[in-house]
């Protein structure tokens, strides 16, 4: 009984290592770019947002504050990303990219995309398709809570 429900989460974190070993998520730098996943996350987080405060890339991201403000004074140093005050809240700041930093997240963007179509490009429409789907019943499984 105890090898059974030791099984799927063994097949699981398989299934978790293959894919990011397939698409490089541990490499130092994510898509031969500058930037770690984190880093690129942060990027798309503020875009998606059109800006930002850290408290809510902390809750979307579910990321240590501290290690949040170590990234976030690299993007900063690296003029992707710009602190404004917040005008609802003097002791928030909004975090939005620069013009350099919406360059880079296109690039960022542009790359990931290519890489995923270099995936499944292989595969027929109908099985794209299928995996779309089965990606999607993961997501709305591990959901339900």
């Amino acid at each position: 009984m105890e090898i059974s429900s030791k099984l799927p989460v063994q097949q699981i974190r398989a299934f978790s290592r293959f894919y990011t070993d397939i698409i490089g998520l541990l490499d130092k730098h994510l898509l031969q770019s500058d930037y770690s996943l984190a880093e690129a996350r942060i990027l798309y987080e503020i875009n998606a947002a059109s800006g930002m405060q850290a408290s809510q890339i902390i809750a979307a991201m579910y990321i240590d504050k501290s290690y949040l403000s170590r990234l976030l004074k690299k993007l900063e140093k690296d003029k992707l990303i710009i602190k404004k005050p917040s005008q609802q809240d003097a002791r928030a700041s909004i975090l939005s990219l620069t013009d350099k930093g919406m360059a880079e997240f296109m690039k960022l963007n542009q790359a990931s995309d290519v890489q995923i179509n270099d995936l499944i490009k292989k595969l027929s429409a109908e099985k794209q398709q299928e995996l779309v789907s089965h990606m999607q019943q993961i997501m709305n499984i591990l959901k339900q809570k």
